[in-house]
């Protein structure tokens, strides 16, 4: 597509939305509010986490901004974790969605359903090499003991009590800056989907990140670096001036921060993570680094045609931190 029609279309409908659409937060996040989607998610998460060293039971995790409802952070709980911290900006979730979404979870761990693949769900990352359930991880004694009557009576009070804040195993942090109340190295693993493409700072993000985790504590962030369908090419978003990004996102108060997966690993390392993998979706770019602004132009060939990844990483151990 023209340069130059492709900034006309996105900043003409950036500044329609910014007239004629009210609003100060999406209304969706998109997903989240499916169980099987939370499902599918978290089991990607926890199949491949798995391989280098993360045992889920009696562990205590954070999900940075859940969503539409805490469902991913529900379905870990319901195999093994012992506390789950739901970071966030919004208040997007209620109670009774959240009880809708646990139920058909309970129901789909009963039944030992196989991960939803990308035939069902597209979009969502990491692409696995298998999708039956995992039962070498979750064995049959270890789903009875998450799946009993007790413990799912237990979960659904702790669901009930989210609002007054009396829950054992569930605590939510909004605005999640306020994670400072998560002590320092308490967490055992934190995870995100297609979230980190939003905030503002990257390096105050991994570095609350880090704290909050225990040594040698775990990550795995699945980041979106799409235009999120607001240009008509995926990387339209990197031709645009701030002034003009803001213009063409029209009354979003957040927005794509347009980081590369560059600025992701520089982060990480620059605050203490070890990066394990990182398992990359490539797309091929309609334009090159010099149609980008010049914020964008020094982008590697990488950065400019990598959509998506799924990064695993750890927090360095005390003795390898100058490593």
């Amino acid at each position: 597509m023209n340069l130059i029609k492709e900034k006309y279309l996105a900043l003409t409908k950036g500044f329609i939305k910014k007239i004629i659409v009210k609003r100060k937060h999406d209304a969706r996040t998109f997903g989240t509010d499916n169980s099987r989607y939370c499902y599918s998610v978290w089991l990607r998460h926890l199949t491949q986490i798995n391989q280098y060293g993360f045992n889920q039971i009696d562990s205590t995790i954070a999900e940075l901004g859940p969503g539409e409802s805490i469902g991913i952070g529900l379905s870990a709980l319901l195999t093994g974790c012992k506390k789950y911290y739901a970071l966030d900006v919004i208040k997007y979730w209620d109670v009774e969605k959240n009880l809708i979404v646990f139920d058909n979870l309970v129901e789909l761990f009963a039944n030992k359903t196989n991960i939803p693949d990308n035939n069902e769900f597209p979009n969502i990352n990491p692409v696995l090499d298998n999708y039956d359930f995992p039962d070498k991880i979750l064995n049959d004694d270890l789903m009875k003991k998450m799946l009993s009557p007790e413990r799912i009576k237990m979960l659904r009070k702790d669901i009930i009590n989210l609002e007054n804040k009396n829950s054992e195993h569930i605590h939510f942090y909004i605005p999640w800056s306020n994670s400072s109340l998560v002590a320092s190295g308490s967490v055992d693993y934190i995870y995100s989907q297609a979230v980190l493409e939003y905030v503002e700072d990257l390096d105050d993000t991994y570095f609350k990140l880090n704290k909050i985790l225990n040594p040698k504590g775990f990550m795995s962030h699945c980041i979106d670096f799409s235009c999120h369908g607001l240009t008509q090419s995926w990387n339209g978003h990197w031709i645009f001036s701030e002034k003009q990004w803001r213009i063409v996102n029209g009354n979003k108060k957040v927005i794509v921060n347009r980081a590369p997966k560059s600025a992701h690993i520089k982060n990480k390392i620059k605050n203490g993570f070890d990066v394990l993998i990182s398992k990359d979706v490539e797309k091929e770019s309609i334009f090159s680094q010099k149609h980008f602004h010049d914020n964008y132009k020094n982008f590697t060939t990488e950065d400019t045609n990598t959509f998506a990844s799924f990064i695993v990483s750890q927090k360095k151990s005390e003795a390898n931190k100058d490593t």
